[in-house]
Parts: C-alpha cells; sequence; structure tokens
C-alpha cells in the first residue's frame, strides 16, 4: 500500500506508456493528414462518448476499489480476532505447566497461521515464515492443499484435547470456538476476493471503450487544437487511461504489488499482540519501504 504523501502519476504512466506512444503516434498522424488532405475532420460528439466513459470507469473503479477495500475491512477482522484468540485463550486456560504449556502452544501457532494465510493469499511459500514463527521444520500442515485451515484446524483439535484433559470446560470451548468460526470466516471472505475476479464485462469492457475514445479523440479535436492537437490529445487520453489503470490496480487487494493492502504490516502486529500476551517479545513494527507499506 501507498503510504507516500506525493502521487505516483509517474508509475502510472510507466504502465501505460506503451498505450500513450501508440496514441501519440496516432494523433500525429490525424494532424497531418488533417493539413495535408483536402477531407474535413467529421464533428464528434466527444462530449456525449466523453461522459458515457467516464460514468462506465467511474462505475469499474468504484468496484475495485468496493474489493480493495473488503480487502482491508476482512484483514481489519482477522486483526481483532486473533486478539481476542489469544486473549480468551489466556484467561481460560489455568496456570499450570500443562496449562501454559498450551495456551503458548495455541497463541504461536495463530500467529504461524495468519503469517501462512498472507503467503497463501499471495501466492508465495510460506514455509519460511511458519517455521521462524514455529520453531521447527516439522508443520505436516504446509503439505496441505490448504495449510492455513490445517493450522486453524489444528488449533481447533488442540482446544478439544485441552477440554478432555479438564484444562477448559465445555462452555469455554464454544466461546473460543466460536472466536475461531469467525477466524474461518474471514479466511473465507479473502479466499472469495482472491479467488473470484470481476466479471470478463467489468474487464474488457472499459478496455475496449477507453482505447476506442483515445481513438477517435484526435478526430474530433484536431479543428479546434490544430497543431497542438497531439499534446491535448494525449493528455485527455492519459486521463482516461490512468483511470482504467487505477481499476487494474485495486481490483486485487492480494496481490503482492505496492497497491495491495499491507498484510505484512497487518500480521506483524498480530504477531506483537499476541507474542506480548505469553511474555514474548514483540517483532519490530513494519516500516514503509520507498513509500510502500506492504
Amino acid at each position: 500500500m501507498i503510504v507516500g504523501k506525493t502521487p505516483r502519476i509517474r508509475m502510472t504512466f510507466v504502465a501505460a506508456w506503451n498505450t500513450l506512444l501508440a496514441l501519440l503516434v496516432w494523433d500525429v498522424a490525424v494532424t497531418i493528414f488533417y493539413y495535408y488532405t483536402p477531407f474535413p475532420a467529421p464533428a464528434l460528439p466527444l462530449t456525449i462518448f466523453g461522459t458515457g466513459l467516464a460514468l462506465l470507469l467511474g462505475f469499474r473503479v468504484n468496484s475495485a476499489y468496493a474489493r480493495w477495500w473488503e480487502g482491508r475491512i476482512v484483514w481489519g477482522a482477522m486483526t481483532n480476532a486473533s486478539r481476542s484468540i489469544a486473549r480468551a485463550i489466556g484467561s481460560n486456560l489455568p496456570p499450570t505447566p500443562e496449562g501454559q504449556a498450551m495456551r503458548h502452544q495455541l497463541v504461536v501457532r495463530q500467529v504461524a497461521y495468519v503469517h501462512v494465510l498472507r503467503h497463501q493469499l499471495r501466492g508465495e511459500d510460506p514455509r519460511a515464515s511458519a517455521e521462524r514463527v514455529l520453531g521447527t521444520s516439522d508443520i505436516p500442515e504446509l503439505a496441505r492443499r490448504n495449510p492455513a485451515n490445517g493450522l486453524l484446524e489444528g488449533n481447533a483439535l488442540r482446544l478439544a484435547e485441552a477440554q478432555r484433559d479438564g484444562l477448559i470446560d465445555t462452555i469455554q470451548q464454544s466461546r473460543m470456538e466460536a472466536i475461531m468460526v469467525d477466524i474461518a470466516n474471514a479466511q473465507g471472505a479473502m479466499e472469495r476476493l482472491r479467488n473470484t475476479p470481476l466479471p470478463a464485462q467489468y474487464r474488457s469492457f472499459p478496455t475496449f471503450f477507453t482505447r476506442l475514445f483515445c481513438v477517435l479523440l484526435p478526430i474530433g479535436l484536431v479543428e479546434t487544437l490544430g497543431p497542438a492537437t497531439p499534446l491535448g490529445s494525449a493528455l485527455a487520453g492519459f486521463m482516461f487511461l490512468a483511470a482504467l489503470q487505477i481499476g487494474d490496480d485495486l481490483v486485487n487487494p492480494f496481490a503482492n504489488t505496492v497497491h495491495d493492502a499491507p498484510l505484512t504490516a497487518m500480521c506483524t502486529t498480530i504477531e506483537a499482540d499476541c507474542n506480548e500476551s505469553i511474555g514474548l517479545s514483540p517483532p519490530p513494527a513494519a516500516q514503509p519501504e520507498n513509500g510502500v507499506l506492504w
């Protein structure tokens, strides 16, 4: 997530430079053709075209931002649920050696769970983070198709074991299980966002109409702008292409780009809070790198 105050216009320009270059060549060709041929430029209703395209792009950007914001909301819910489960484990397990050993194991596994889920959503290998947190390479859950869900299931089994051993009663187990259901629901929402792209019409039609509008733009502007048509047309086209690029940047909040939700920073916050609940040192707070918080 970009946290710097300066807008990254250059980043948008780099993403669309090849399209802009092609349009600039087209703008120059239209201008030359207008001045050296007897054919007049047709009067195109660019205002109507531009208004319709702006509405379409605005709708697409809003849809993409809604997905990005939902991703941030469900990770906020994951943060709260992780704190709640760590607090519930600490308050319900007895202060005996067995109870405290179980508490430490459950809280550390919750920390490993959020890190594994972060890597899973980003399409990365979670083994290094899981081994760092759990302090072992023997993690059978990592062999599963959904390792994060495996860790969560393992925590539920350990709570059931604690209930059978008399460390907690059934009411306490039910309350902690309810928090784990919230965690599972948040993970399901994240997986839905990652695995369900925008419909094809949302992705293809705005791209097609934006490029078509940029092609028609110099034809409708050449009589008004004259020799300045390439500059004016390229500038106006860049604004529409930038809006199109914004939608592409925000549509996947877990894409592991500079535009995605700051999963690493949120997982670090969860790890710090959970570690402190069991007396471990918190990791350093995540800091922006070149104006980007990962």
